[in-house]
């Protein structure tokens, strides 16, 4: 994966380092650092477990563990198997191996996101992963990107469904032992089939608290610290945070389905009401960009592409409208985030009442349309590393995280054509056109795109700033 990093300066002498990395991660494995889980992206995050695609900045399919692909039919690809690669326990990948791999991804339960609503199956044929679709699907490169489709040596998959990647990695960092839920650790890999890690091995600790991450950073027990909250970056050198776009909007649903948000016109009254630049120099003290769209500038192909929206529904009148303004705790900023924006549909003359309690006490309301709005931190680009699966779940009538309740034929149909695109420019496109008719609608205001903001100790050199958050330590990080 092509990934911005940071080099402060030259290696020590003989290119390694002599010095291992400390890493503060935000949240501890969930599913034992399972790879059909969230917890694959930790197993991303210590290049430890690999695929056999990755992505580069733009979203664009290139090789790692398969070298090649071809799609031979509507539903049919072909990926050819990278050799010489040799797993941290001695076994070596074969076509046999990586098949296994994705099998036991389709046979997991739950399944991983990336497959969900996703058919294939995968065989090894003439030394090369035959992977086939019950529907043509141009993204099929792009899913075995992901985190959850890395693929282990055989050993790691037991009877049980349960998946052990403990020494069962390919990558430049071997995982030795996992303590629960506390701490972890890997030592470089020297049999790497490509650029051998430059540190000796990482010791992660799991610090669910964003202060006491940050605090890490200042006193010396971290290098890294993952997911630095807003409030405490400012409380950190200058030098050692840095922030990336990541493809995580900030964004207003409102429920088209009930409510006074049934009405075009005050949806477009809402939207007049809301002051984007407000939130991103108030609530995320200037640590966030204001959006002009559902994609944001960590998708570059977006702001290149995007035209203008042309004429708008125009605003109703708002005064004594009463509404029901919901969000949830979990994010430090979403609570302050629904506080402003209250005041700001209040200036526009709504009544609004604002509801705020755990994710997971609210979710469940939220997707049954009990709120007239609801304020969510959404990840606009899923593990495929394409925006169309997003646009699916949240806006189209069969969606499955249609918090604004929309059904459109017009938005159906737009996202439909862009879900049958090949990769590349023709899918951006399709992409694009289908954000504006959603955005047309108003059945989601999106104000402003969050940022990565990562903590590294001036010590470190060329650690991963990754949009994706599925990269923060590669064979080229160290300490110096």
């Amino acid at each position: 994966m092509t990934v911005l990093s940071l080099s402060a300066c030259s290696a020590p002498a003989g290119g390694q380092s002599t010095g291992r990395i400390k890493v503060a991660m935000l949240q501890p494995p969930r599913s034992g650092l399972s790879p059909f889980s969230d917890d694959a992206f930790k197993l991303s995050r210590w290049s430890t477990a690999e695929t056999l695609v990755n992505l580069d900045a733009r979203g664009d399919a290139h090789p790692a563990l398969a070298t090649a692909w071809t799609r031979t039919s509507e539903r049919t690809w072909e990926f050819t198997v990278r050799d010489g690669v040799t797993f941290h326990d001695g076994s070596r990948l074969t076509a046999q191996v990586a098949a296994n791999a994705l099998t036991r991804a389709t046979q997991a339960t739950p399944k991983p996101r990336i497959l969900d609503g996703v058919e294939l199956t995968a065989t090894a044929e003439g030394g090369k992963v035959v992977v086939t679709t019950r529907v043509p699907d141009p993204l099929v490169p792009h899913r075995l990107s992901s985190p959850q489709l890395a693929i282990l040596a055989e050993r790691a998959y037991g009877t049980d469904g349960k998946v052990d990647p403990v020494g069962t990695g390919s990558g430049p960092f071997k995982l030795i032992k996992v303590n629960g839920t506390t701490t972890a650790t890997l030592d470089r890999h020297d049999g790497y089939w490509g650029t051998k890690a430059k540190a000796p091995g990482i010791d992660v600790s799991f610090v669910p608290d964003g202060a006491a991450r940050a605090a890490a950073i200042r006193s010396g027990e971290a290098h890294i610290a993952e997911a630095v909250p807003v409030s405490q970056a400012a409380l950190l050198a200058k030098e050692t945070i840095s922030e990336v776009p990541m493809p995580r909007t900030n964004t207003l649903y409102l429920n088209t389905a009930k409510g006074p948000f049934k009405s075009p016109g005050l949806r477009a009254a809402a939207r007049a009401s809301i002051d984007a630049g407000q939130l991103v120099r108030g609530v995320y003290e200037g640590r966030a960009d204001v959006a002009s769209g559902l994609l944001g500038p960590a998708l570059p192909w977006a702001a290149e592409g995007r035209k203008s929206l042309g004429e708008r529904t125009a605003p109703a009148s708002a005064k004594g409208v009463a509404i029901t303004l919901a969000t949830y705790s979990d994010r430090a900023e979403l609570p302050e985030v629904a506080s402003v924006l209250q005041q700001q549909l209040r200036g526009a003359g709504f009544a609004v009442e604002l509801v705020v309690r755990e994710y997971a006490h609210i979710e469940e309301d939220a997707l049954a349309g009990k709120f007239d709005a609801f304020v969510l931190s959404r990840a606009t680009v899923l593990d495929s590393g394409d925006p169309v699966a997003y646009m699916q779940a949240d806006f189209t009538c069969d969606g499955s995280f249609n918090l604004a309740c929309l059904c459109d034929e017009d938005v159906d149909r737009a996202v439909g054509k862009a879900a049958a695109a090949d990769a590349g420019p023709a899918r951006h496109a399709a992409t694009l056109e289908a954000e504006a008719m959603i955005l047309r609608t108003d059945a989601a205001i999106p104000m402003l795109h969050e940022r990565v903001i990562q903590g590294d100790a001036t010590t470190v050199l060329d650690s991963a700033k990754d949009p994706r958050e599925r990269v923060l330590i590669t064979a080229e990080t160290r300490v110096k």
